[in-house]
């Protein structure tokens, strides 16, 4: 199989490339992996160094919104697996226009691409902020998209988009709400390399309100195989939850990060909440359970320790990306 990974310099999809180049999963590996990504502050070559001398990839810079060059991406593979987001939640707030081109215009843009060329798959990888906030429970497939922030509402609509094309056109999709993800290479806006590289260095963090807003952690490596799954066998149309089973309140997940790192809680700057702040996501993972075999193999207790040691050993990678933010 031929790939076009969007955003595949980013976190997740560096981590996807990196990993299925390896046949790390037990699939066939793909005979291709073309490469999309802008390049912009999340997106970085070095995520791709591990993997950089395969012959079988090949990283183009570029825009998902840009039609010529997408269908040019497009004619030469049989799958499309997309991944590329603007994905902060903060700068959504700030920018809420960027979130809606990229998000919405440029699924639209790969998935007439997809629907001119013919691909055999678009995978599309959506979150579980599209449903809102769920005070108790967890929610499936079928509950109602009510988001709550520029962010989650473009991500709505791509995945509405996404669907539309399958109903309308045959087009060959399916998509995927995944819960928070963390892990090696993600870019340090996000809490956990955030919070993580500014204990190391002796800095404050900031939690929000009395951080009881509660989160369900997933392995950037449980995320990444749940979506090859989809990818080899998920059924067309369909919507697949991906979560890791480990629910946290910020408070606590702070806690586990202040003790990882030998720091204690004087070093917590409690800020003003986020407008619209979701109070608790969760999703139900039953159905890409029974038909695909899922379930989360990283306990989180090793994952959050072997994350928190990789950026206390590749503070070369981080530290560069902090200063550029800085100014």
């Amino acid at each position: 199989m031929r790939l076009l990974v969007t955003g595949g310099a980013g976190f997740i999809g560096s981590h996807y490339v990196r990993t299925v180049l390896s046949g790390a999963w037990g699939e066939t590996e793909p005979e291709q992996v073309l490469v999309l990504d802008k390049l912009t502050y999340a997106g970085n070559r070095a995520n791709l160094d591990p993997v950089a001398g395969d012959p079988r990839l090949e990283v183009v810079e570029g825009d998902i919104v840009d039609r010529e060059l997408v269908d040019d991406l497009v004619s030469r593979v049989d799958a499309v697996v997309h991944f590329a987001a603007e994905t902060h939640v903060d700068r959504s707030i700030r920018r809420a226009h960027e979130f809606v081109t990229t998000n919405v215009v440029g699924t639209q843009t790969l998935l007439d691409s997809a629907r001119t060329v013919g691909v055999e798959k678009f995978v599309h990888v959506s979150t579980d902020e599209v449903y809102g906030s769920i005070a108790v429970g967890s929610w499936d497939e079928e509950q109602p998209l009510l988001p709550n922030s520029p962010y989650s509402a473009s991500k709505a609509s791509s995945d509405l988009i996404a669907r539309a094309y399958h109903q309308t056109y045959g087009v060959p999709v399916c998509v995927t709400r995944c819960s928070n993800n963390y892990g090696p290479y993600q870019f340090p806006e996000k809490v956990i390399p955030l919070f993580v590289t500014n204990l190391i260095d002796g800095e404050d963090v900031p939690l929000y309100g009395e951080g009881a807003n509660v989160r369900d952690w997933l392995h950037v490596d449980d995320h990444c195989r749940a979506v090859h799954l989809v990818l080899t066998g998920g059924r067309d149309g369909e919507i697949y939850n991906i979560g890791g089973g480990t629910e946290l309140t910020n408070a606590e997940l702070t806690g586990l990060l202040l003790e990882a790192t030998g720091t204690d809680w004087d070093r917590v700057v409690n800020v003003a909440d986020r407008p619209g702040h979701d109070l608790r996501y969760s999703v139900d993972i039953s159905k890409i359970s029974s038909e695909l075999g899922y379930r989360p193999q990283v306990q989180f207790s090793e994952g959050l320790a072997a994350t928190i040691e990789w950026y206390r050993e590749n503070r070369a990678w981080w530290e560069p990306l902090k200063e550029s933010a800085r100014g």
